[in-house]
């Protein structure tokens, strides 16, 4: 590999000819060598949009050239078009500010900026990152980026989710089961009531992270490198917010408080407990519909879900509930993600937080894998459930439950004497009545009617 010598504060050093990023960038790969995860691409990506708002703004201020903030924002172009990904190849386990790779964005744009303009013209820290530092920076890219990823991945998803519970819900209209409570059988529900409890589950959960989301819209930029706004002009914040929101179509807003932006990631921690709401929401309705599904013989085998794939290398014919097992496993991990962003949300010592990587590697993945999973169980389960209306009949009239509707007729103690006697004796309710004294055939049949008690 050939390399070239680029230059910094600290000296020289050798970086490979053939990548845009300078010498800090090149520090941090050989002295942060930890793990696999790299900055995630969306971070990059919102230090795009920031860059070329900052170069638009300062050359509206008069401090930048028209020269400059063009080609600040060609590279910036470039950078979203994902042209130049793999010259961003720093890992998240590095300086908890997130230094290094605002320098790299910054790097890559001046290097890339002196190619297209044929001579030097940029350079990373006093035009790249003109008026910034990555104490605000990062935080703001941050926010970007997980307002993003909400916007743009998870709330279509979990739309699509609700949509596709609604249609259930309408296909299965009078189908009438039994509800349980502690695993136990409990008094009958419309199978469509059932459904709608997944629905508004998904449904609040979703009106949580939007409620949750707004925190997200308050940019830390202008703040620079401890909130007091050193080195940024007059304007800057309110003015670079401005260009922010213009570019990405969300209603992004300078932070009223700089000092509170850089130490205090509560925005992030908060919206990313949504997540976790949604998470603990498509946990249960995983459960349930594995529940629901199991058998398909000797489990409840109340409905069918699709068979896509063989469920065992040594049992012919087995098919296992593995989309149900997917969204548990991503709500585990979203769980354990909370975790740590709240940890990390802690440690905002003095006038900065420098755990914000680690928050942005997490919160990023929880939005990523909520979204793909609540679209793969979508399509590869929910569209396809189907109800054994046989077996949800048969179950429905053995349920010792059906007893409840005769505590108005005949008062609960004589309802629970019935239906032990039919448990012990392995009978009817309809026998027990009888036999027991309470109620002939008739009335019996006259007051317990499961389609009637949902």
């Amino acid at each position: 590999m050939e390399y070239r010598t680029e230059r910094d504060s600290m000296g020289e050093v050798q970086v490979p000819a053939n990548r845009y990023w300078g010498a800090q960038t090149q520090r941090s790969s050989e002295n942060f060598r930890i793990g696999g995860e790299r900055m995630p691409l969306p971070i990059i990506r919102a230090f795009a949009v920031l860059k070329k708002a900052c170069a638009a703004t300062n050359r509206a201020l008069g401090l930048l050239d028209a020269e400059r903030a063009d080609l600040i924002a060609r590279v910036c172009d470039e950078i979203l078009s994902g042209e130049w990904d793999d010259h961003f190849p720093l890992v998240v386990w590095q300086t908890g500010s997130g230094t290094q790779s605002n320098m790299n964005v910054n790097e890559v744009i001046a290097n890339r900026g002196n190619e297209l303009a044929g001579r030097k013209l940029l350079h990373p820290n006093d035009h790249a990152n003109m008026s910034q530092s990555s104490n605000d920076t990062f935080p703001t890219a941050l926010h970007i980026a997980a307002y993003l990823s909400l916007r743009d991945r998870l709330i279509p998803a979990a739309e699509a989710l609700i949509a596709a519970f609604r249609r259930l819900e309408a296909e299965n209209a009078g189908v009438i089961t039994i509800g349980r409570t502690h695993l136990q059988d409990a008094v009958p529900i419309a199978f469509s009531q059932e459904i709608g409890g997944w629905r508004a589950m998904v449904g609040r959960s979703l009106e949580a992270v939007r409620a949750a989301s707004d925190g997200l819209l308050g940019l830390a930029l202008g703040g620079t490198a401890v909130g007091t706004g050193l080195n940024a002009p007059a304007g800057f914040a309110e003015r670079v917010a401005a260009e922010i929101a213009s570019a990405t179509g969300v209603p992004f807003r300078t932070a009223p408080d700089k000092f509170h932006a850089l130490s205090s990631k509560d925005d992030v921690a908060f919206a990313h407990s949504a997540l976790k709401v949604l998470a603990a929401d498509l946990w249960k309705i995983a459960n349930d519909v594995r529940w629901l599904a199991s058998g398909p013989r000797c489990g409840l085998g109340e409905i069918t879900i699709p068979a896509n794939e063989p469920g065992s290398s040594i049992m012919p014919g087995k098919v296992n509930p593995t989309q149900c097992e997917a969204v548990t496993m991503v709500a585990a991990q979203v769980m354990g993600n909370d975790a740590t962003i709240g940890l990390a949300a802690s440690q905002g010592n003095f006038q900065l937080n420098v755990f914000m990587p680690v928050i942005a590697y997490n919160f990023l993945q929880s939005a990523t894998l909520l979204a793909d999973a609540m679209d793969s169980f979508r399509v590869h389960c929910v569209v396809g459930i189907v109800p054994n209306r046989e077996k949800m009949s048969e179950n429905l009239h053995r349920s010792l439950m059906l007893v409840t509707a005769l505590s108005p007729r005949i008062g609960y103690d004589a309802a629970a004497k019935i239906a032990k006697a039919a448990h012990q004796n392995g009978t009817s309710l309809r026998e027990e009545a009888d036999r027991l004294g309470y109620l002939s055939p008739a009335e019996f049949d006259r007051l317990v009617k499961p389609e009637e008690m949902v």
